[in-house]
């Protein structure tokens, strides 16, 4: 169960890599924030931001959790909410990336 256990936080911490990376490299490239959307000016433009949002929308999430609200504190339910959809989110982010990394390398 040890292997299951520790094969599940590498799957995880292989998306929540990718989503990080991702989402300060597309911030970089294009100066603009990185946001959970699937709008664009043209079909290609909206493609993209679709595929961006899937690949860091973990790091978007666990962004969004953490945001101070009115009173300059982080709401818990929030934060605990946000992160358990991220997590979840980077363990399929991840098991695309490995699954991927696995068949090419097979």
């Amino acid at each position: 169960m040890t292997k299951e256990l520790l094969l599940a936080a590498f799957i995880i911490s292989v998306g929540l890599c990718v989503a990080g990376a991702g989402t300060h490299f597309y911030q970089w490239r294009l100066r603009q924030q990185a946001m959970l959307r699937y709008d664009g000016a043209t079909v290609f433009a909206s493609m993209g931001n679709l595929v961006m949002s899937f690949f860091c929308g973990p790091y978007i999430m666990l962004q969004m959790g953490w945001s101070q609200e009115g009173g300059a504190s982080v709401n818990m339910g929030s934060a605990l909410l946000s992160a358990l959809v991220a997590f979840g989110w980077a363990f399929l982010t991840g098991l695309l990336i490995v699954g991927l990394y696995v068949a090419v390398r097979s």
